[in-house]
């Protein structure tokens, strides 16, 4: 299948068992926020209920067959995709309607308005369709659709000015613009209207926050279930404030006053990014590990890794109940190092995040002179990638210390993977353990088997998320937590279903 430029109405055949469609739009700073969704629809032309909808709140299908991979920014150009499996689509689905919705502004703001069927490898260019819009708020750009048992493409191009509640309405979805007070009987007549289809349920009632930009939203009861409270058993009322606000940390007190300022603020911005999934109040143990081979250097020396480790203290503050971080360093081996305490973050950022001290023409692994307490030598931990060995040890930990909570690794690294075979085995045979791993690339490098683990077959749950950024220093902290929290909570369902949990 070649690529095509598409006029609106065309339609063509698609070959590929799995594409992404990708919206594009030129990056303006007038211009409204732009994000792509899908709907799943029968036969019927409706969905079967709220969890056929994916966007930003509910990134990933039950199925695991469509998932909203996310934005992208490059050359002054925004990207937001939608992945489709369309051989994991279930038999009752037989339409994928491709939407987007602007919030902030209508789309006739919006230049460069495109949507692109892309090949899974998200580079293969199958299809193109430049779209043009006035005074909409919400977009159907393109559907794809079965047709005597082929699945086929169309160019659609049809505009709302109600936005994106409007649009789900039109499909069978009851949105309630303003959450029902839980204390309030309920409203007659609230309830969603049955459908015209007499075999199809009635849909559940889903709400949309008023805006991404502003403050979060409370938890939605269309969106992402949190785990089920044997997973995640509740803190004790009294310890804890409301769950979409930031938990204050024993410690914090003690750290600098501009630490504390950008702490809070990051842990106030991890809660939205929780509560967009509806994932507001979730605990999980957060592990961190660094990349610390030879290629990381330049990172290190320049203070980006110290900084993502205080931003990543922001997610343990908010998500861990003792606030705490267990760590590893690797290269060649790894290293585990000492937990980090949130009221001793300076101090543990001078000690241990560290790299280098080793030459490559010199032999010996004698301890390095004048290392202070609970320091690693670094000439131990060596200078190539050997990521499959830090995973396998975190695994040994976590079955080693079993929690009540789930376990959220954060690995960063700058590529360079070549041990593809070994870390699709550790990450496989993990499948079944309580821990979700999300990778961070640091830069244009090969990640090998981690850019491909979301479509690899075969596991009963997706226990993998993975995005780079060319610069993460330039990165927004809402962004980068939006990104790094993505699919995370859709795990904790997907797990929690499967008995992991």
């Amino acid at each position: 299948m070649t690529a095509r430029s598409m006029s609106k109405g065309a339609n063509l055949p698609v070959d590929s068992p799995v594409v992404r469609a990708e919206l594009s739009w030129s990056e303006g700073a007038a211009g409204p926020d732009v994000d792509a969704s899908a709907l799943l629809l029968t036969a019927a032309g409706r969905v079967r209920d709220d969890g056929d909808f994916v966007f930003y709140n509910q990134p990933c299908h039950a199925s695991g067959a469509v998932t909203h991979l996310g934005k992208q920014r490059a050359d002054g150009v925004m990207t937001d995709t939608v992945q489709v499996d369309l051989g994991s689509l279930e038999s009752a689905v037989e339409r994928v309607v491709l939407c987007a919705s602007a919030d902030g502004g209508t789309f006739g703001q919006v230049a460069g308005l495109t949507l692109r069927l892309l090949g899974p490898d998200g580079r293969s260019e199958l299809a193109r369709f430049e779209m043009r819009a006035e005074t909409e708020t919400a977009f159907i750009g393109g559907e794809l659709y079965l047709r005597e048992g082929r699945w086929k493409f169309r160019a659609v191009g049809q505009g709302y000015a109600s936005g994106l509640a409007g649009l789900a309405t039109d499909f069978g979805i009851t949105v309630d613009e303003e959450p029902p007070d839980a204390t309030a009987p309920p409203t007659p007549g609230a309830a969603a209207p049955p459908s015209s289809d007499a075999s199809a349920p009635p849909s559940r009632a889903m709400d949309f926050p008023p805006s991404r930009t502003g403050a979060a939203p409370p938890p939605q009861p269309g969106a992402v279930p949190p785990a089920p409270p044997a997973a995640f058993p509740p803190p004790p009322p009294a310890a804890v404030p409301p769950p979409t606000g930031p938990r204050l940390i024993k410690g914090e007190e003690r750290l600098p006053v501009d630490m504390r300022k950008r702490l809070s603020l990051r842990k106030e911005q991890v809660a939205v990014s929780l509560s967009k999934r509806g994932a507001a109040g979730i605990r999980a143990r957060v592990v961190l590990v660094l990349d610390a081979s030879g290629s990381m250097a330049f990172l290190y020396s320049r203070g980006v890794v110290a900084d993502v480790v205080e931003r990543m203290a922001a997610v343990a503050a908010q998500l861990d109940d003792d606030g705490e971080m267990q760590a590893w360093t690797f290269a060649s081996n790894p290293a585990r190092l000492p937990d980090l305490r949130l009221g001793e973050l300076p101090e543990w950022l001078r000690l241990h995040v560290r790299v280098g001290e080793i030459s490559l023409f010199r032999r010996g692994k004698k301890p390095r002179k004048g290392l202070e307490s609970g320091q690693v030598d670094m000439r131990t931990v060596g200078i190539q990638n050997e990521e499959q060995k830090a995973i396998a040890e975190v695994r040994a930990f976590v079955r080693d210390h079993p929690a009540t909570a789930p376990t959220l690794v954060l690995f960063f690294s700058d590529g360079g993977v070549y041990r593809d075979a070994a870390i699709e085995q550790e990450l496989r045979a993990a499948v079944e353990e309580p821990i979700f791993w999300q990778f961070v690339g640091l830069g244009r490098s090969h990640y090998g088997v981690l850019e491909r683990f979301d479509t690899l077959p075969g596991r009963r749950v997706d226990n993998v998320g993975f995005f780079a950024v060319d610069d993460i220093s330039t990165l927004p902290d809402q962004e980068l937590y939006d990104r790094l929290l993505s699919e995370f909570p859709s795990w904790i369902t997907a797990a929690a279903g499967a008995g992991i949990l």
